[in-house]
């Protein structure tokens, strides 16, 4: 009989798209969010829209009609050690927050594999990666003490690929995916912990959704890697396109940020295949520049990192940041990055400075 896991994924957003998947392949799934989202969520279900190929309407799943179960919550109450495998799906500010942190500690106390779908990757997980001196990205994080529990060996890091979004016009337990592409993670230091994510694939893999005509393959899939590298290739995208939103007086899409000068995105795009090459990456490891700019063209709204800066966030995501201060660490340099670091320096300045006034 096929083990029933039990997941505790942080975060209803991106974590509703894989708990959504989890739930379909019969396993449990427990989200933490606001109450609102948990109401919702709890009520009329998750319910994730996706694209599928072929077909000129989107696929809607709802957590409430699959093999398994998603159900919804707060912080208070929750205790890790009753999981098999805790995720990582909100943005990195948030770990800091009244109940989260509390939350996050005990995840690390419990000593529960912890899978992390962040586009940081937890300062934990920089430990993991040889030629990073993780203590000295410490100021590139809104709160480092946070991390400062967990185990390097209970973490690892999953690319959250999958390009997904909140329907501003739809209720908040609604998540509609633009690019269905995988979530690549890697492997844990344990052959135990790895098992589970590689189980968690092949029972992602083998499940078909019923349309009620038919049955069918979904997109975004779970992928498990060896390489501590492979996440990772998730820099060089971020870098050349999400980042780049960022301009002066406002926010642009990814599909501008990256083929209004092709060949610049081009060159800071390998600027940072070279930098985890240097790391000790392979080639294979990572995404070839021409496969990203061509997903790019389906992106035309300005990344989650440039709507929340615009939006006044006092803070968020600094993976700019972190990818300047680690080519630090080995004498590499990019002014298009720095020019990159000052825009978002800037506007996380003004919009401290407006919050305070």
């Amino acid at each position: 009989m096929q083990k029933i896991y039990r997941i505790l994924i942080l975060g209803a957003s991106y974590g509703s798209l894989l708990g959504t998947k989890l739930a379909l392949a019969g396993h449990r799934v427990h989200l933490i969010c606001l109450p609102a989202e948990a109401e919702l969520i709890n009520t009329e279900g998750a319910i994730v829209r996706m694209p599928i190929k072929g077909r000129d309407t989107l696929v809607e799943i709802n957590s409430q009609k699959l093999p398994g179960k998603v159900s919804a919550g707060g912080t208070q109450g929750v205790n890790p050690a009753d999981y098999d495998l805790v995720a990582l799906a909100m943005q990195e500010p948030q770990y800091r927050s009244a109940g989260v942190r509390e939350l996050l500690v005990a995840v690390a106390e419990a000593e529960v594999p912890c899978m992390s779908i962040m586009n940081m990757p937890p300062l934990t997980y920089l430990k993991r990666i040889p030629g990073v001196d993780a203590a000295r990205c410490r100021d590139c994080y809104t709160d480092a003490t946070v991390w400062d529990k967990f185990d390097p060996k209970l973490m690892t890091l999953c690319s959250p690929d999958p390009q997904a979004f909140r329907p501003p016009e739809e209720k908040i337990n609604v998540l509609q995916v633009r690019l269905p592409t995988n979530f690549k993670a890697a492997r844990f230091e344990f052959n135990a912990h790895t098992a589970i994510l590689r189980r968690l694939e092949q029972d992602i893999d083998a499940v078909r959704f019923d349309t009620g005509s038919e049955k069918i393959e979904l997109p975004v899939k779970l992928k498990t890697h060896n390489s501590v590298f492979v996440p990772l290739a998730k820099w060089s995208m971020l870098i050349a396109g999400n980042y780049r939103c960022v301009q002066k007086e406002g926010a642009r899409s990814i599909k501008d940020a990256v083929h209004t000068d092709l060949d610049a995105t081009r060159a800071i795009y390998d600027w940072v295949i070279e930098l985890c090459m240097t790391l000790g990456a392979d080639s294979r490891d990572l995404v070839p520049f021409e496969k990203y700019a061509h997903a790019a063209l389906s992106l035309g709204s300005p990344s989650s990192a440039a709507r929340t800066l615009f939006a006044g966030a006092p803070n968020i995501e600094r993976v700019d940041r972190l990818v300047q201060t680690i080519a630090g660490q080995h004498g590499m340099r990019s002014a298009v990055l720095d020019e990159v670091v000052e825009l978002v320096d800037a506007r996380l300045k003004l919009n401290r400075t407006q919050r305070e006034n």
